[in-house]
């Protein structure tokens, strides 16, 4: 039986990854230390979500281990010996990293850098899958030309009809600390694959979403926007007049396309995962659906200044990754991941 490696295992991607690679016959080891609830409080608890792990995979082990203490993660990659590790632990807020620059980098940056290294010295095959983010891009793609619609903001350059591609640069622009962060994990990955030819990927992730995510107000926007519809909890709009557009995928459609790559690995790939143009929808649009499946009126403010370094306006162009993985493609539309997140919440309160 295959092993897997899934750090932030009880996170939305992580346990996504657990389960779907569970369910096709792989023994899977979890990597968690509930380290969100520290970083946002009892609101982004997720122990519920390890317990769900335990009662659901068959063949699941949960690690209790922090990925900045480098001799337990080369300790237990070798001890584990896995045939795939995927990455998905990370401080993952834009805007608490200034609050904890320390934790941020030591998480983000210094914590892929112990797993990558432990891998190496386990083996140079063992497919790395490293959850990156569209964050790497800094605030450049507000650059680009727009047009401002009436609610929503688009690209206004036929260059980007089809969203950002890899080929974006990522140097001379804002990135926030939490950007920096992933920006240093993203190219040490990106190193390991060309200097050691070893199998990596970074997966620059857009708006990752999904019905297991706990969201807060300072990561997770969809799944927290649903939530506060739910509660009748007021949400704040921050700055670009809610117009701000993002490409939402399904969690499950990234754990799809982790298994296609771990079946077919290249070296030191880059990939910008997205919803892509389809799935996108702006703050004010997505009042509009859920308030359409809950039958509940949004309630929000605004404030006019905008979080430093966000996009206006950011999806993600695929035709890289359907070129190179003919076999994947988005499964779960807009709506119905809407109808997922908020189904979900329901249960859980």
């Amino acid at each position: 039986m295959k092993k897997l490696l899934v750090t932030g295992s009880s996170g939305l991607i992580g346990s996504e990854v657990c389960i779907h690679f569970g369910n096709i016959g792989w023994e899977v080891h979890g990597i968690d230390n509930n380290q969100r609830a520290v970083f946002f409080g009892p609101s982004g608890d997720t122990r519920w979500n390890e317990s769900r792990l335990k009662e659901t995979i068959g063949k699941f082990t949960h690690h209790e281990l922090d990925i900045r203490d480098r001799r337990g993660v080369i300790d237990l990659i070798a001890g584990i010996r896995p045939d795939a590790i995927v990455h998905t632990a990370a401080q993952p807020s834009h805007d608490k990293a200034a609050a904890i620059p320390f934790d941020d980098f030591d998480t983000n940056a210094v914590g892929t850098f112990n797993l990558l290294e432990a891998t190496r010295q386990y083996s140079l095959k063992v497919p790395f899958v490293h959850m990156s983010t569209n964050k790497v891009y800094g605030d450049a793609p507000n650059e680009i030309a727009m047009n401002e619609l009436e609610k929503r903001f688009d690209y206004a350059d036929i260059e980007f009809e089809n969203g950002i591609p890899e080929t974006f640069r990522i140097d001379q622009t804002k990135h926030s600390l939490f950007g920096a962060s992933k920006v240093s994990a993203d190219i040490s990955v990106q190193e390991y694959g060309r200097y050691f030819n070893m199998p990596t990927v970074c997966l620059r992730g857009g708006c990752l979403t999904g019905p297991n995510h706990t969201g807060v107000e300072l990561h997770g926007f969809l799944s927290y926007l649903v939530k506060c519809n739910l509660e009748g909890k007021e949400y704040t709009i921050f700055g670009y007049k809610g117009k701000q557009v993002r490409d939402n995928i399904h969690s499950y459609d990234v754990a799809r396309f982790i298994e296609e790559f771990i079946k077919a690995p290249r070296i030191a790939e880059v990939y910008n995962l997205g919803g892509g143009k389809a799935n996108t929808c702006s703050i004010l649009e997505a009042f509009d659906i859920i308030s359409g499946i809950s039958g509940k009126e949004m309630k929000y403010v605004y404030d006019e200044t905008n979080r430093i370094g966000d996009h206006i306006c950011y999806y993600s162009d695929l035709r890289k990754m359907k070129d190179h993985y003919p076999g994947w493609d988005i499964t779960k539309s807009l709506q119905v991941t809407f109808e997922e997140i908020y189904e979900a919440w329901t249960r859980r309160n």
